[in-house]
């Protein structure tokens, strides 16, 4: 990716098919934005996996060529695929990062420890595949600590400091997701665009998700995030944790959906009780260069909980837990 961007900048077609479509998405084409970059590069990645151009799979990983040579392949594939790249550039970034788990299994545990309650109805706002819908059948090692069950889907195993994640088993009595564009991963050309949406030369992502589409049972509504959410609460039972989560998610929601949601969050926040808790648990950008936040709010009492920062693949955690 750090090879390839620059180049594709410097052989890019002013003036072409592809540059008009790039052109007319308004506002942010950068990563806090619509991510144009990003969804230019899955698309040439998608080529690759697809085996549909010779030229661009001998210039990519494994494969190891000069600069000169990734830029001729780049230059062609833009000519030859300017009809799939533009429609690939539609839709939206679909990484679905299963590293991204890490610090649901923290923070779940973290908020079930400190509520007691071990009974827990999961809501993901920008779930993507629902991939990490299934956080609590992945393990997690960090701080000397391994979290999750016995015979987990797979095994995270970010660069951890701080404290030691706390442990504190509990149970999934329901999980479902939203998504403007939601993707079932056992369909192949979905799951063809969650792989693109890696970068080509890491295997051990690839992995991950190959393992995560596997053990994928989790639902994804197709819907507006925040008036799905709506009806979420109003089901939501009464002797259980309520857990609404999202990761690199909330930056895509107009501002206007991000303040609706917050109030029906906090409205809710409000009826809540010790038996059936809410909690709010984000892992978000929040303008800090290093990272992504990860933050908890927690009703009833509405807590406002620090808990760390992560890198925003997941690739490290920098974890501070719950002071309480």
């Amino acid at each position: 990716m750090a090879r390839m961007l620059p180049l594709l900048g410097e052989v890019w077609r002013v003036g072409s098919g592809l540059d008009t479509a790039v052109r007319a998405f308004e506002g942010d084409i950068g990563p806090k934005g619509h991510s144009l970059p990003l969804r230019l590069a899955s698309g040439l990645h998608a080529l690759v996996l697809t085996e549909q151009d010779a030229d661009l799979i001998a210039a990519y990983p494994p494969n190891t060529v000069s600069d000169d040579a990734l830029r001729d392949a780049l230059t062609g594939a833009l000519v030859r695929h300017e009809t799939f790249l533009r429609d690939w550039i539609t839709s939206p970034p679909q990484t679905n990062e299963v590293r991204r788990s890490a610090v649901l299994i923290a923070g779940a545990h973290a908020l079930v420890h400190r509520t007691g309650v071990a009974q827990v109805h999961l809501s993901e706002l920008g779930a993507s595949a629902g991939l990490n819908l299934m956080f609590d059948r992945y393990a997690l090692q960090a701080g000397g600590t391994c979290l999750g069950p016995d015979d987990a889907a797979l095994t995270l195993s970010p660069d951890w400091s701080g404290p030691a994640p706390v442990a504190a088993p509990f149970t999934v009595t329901d999980r479902r997701g939203v998504d403007l564009n939601p993707l079932d991963p056992h369909n192949p050309e979905h799951a063809l665009r969650l792989r693109a949406y890696l970068w080509a030369d890491q295997d051990h992502r690839l992995a991950l998700t190959n393992a995560a589409i596997r053990a994928n049972a989790a639902a994804v509504d197709r819907g507006d995030a925040v008036d799905w959410l709506e009806g979420r609460l109003a089901e939501a039972p009464a002797d259980r944790m309520h857990l609404i989560y999202h990761t690199i998610a909330w930056q895509y929601f107009p501002a206007e959906r991000q303040a609706t949601g917050t109030k029906r969050i906090e409205a809710a926040g409000a009826r809540a009780t010790p038996d059936a808790p809410l909690a709010w648990l984000r892992m978000e950008a929040d303008g800090d260069t290093r990272g992504a936040s990860v933050t908890a709010r927690l009703w009833p009492g509405d807590h406002h909980i620090a808990l760390g920062r992560a890198d925003f693949h997941g690739r490290w955690v920098d974890w501070k837990g719950d002071p309480h």
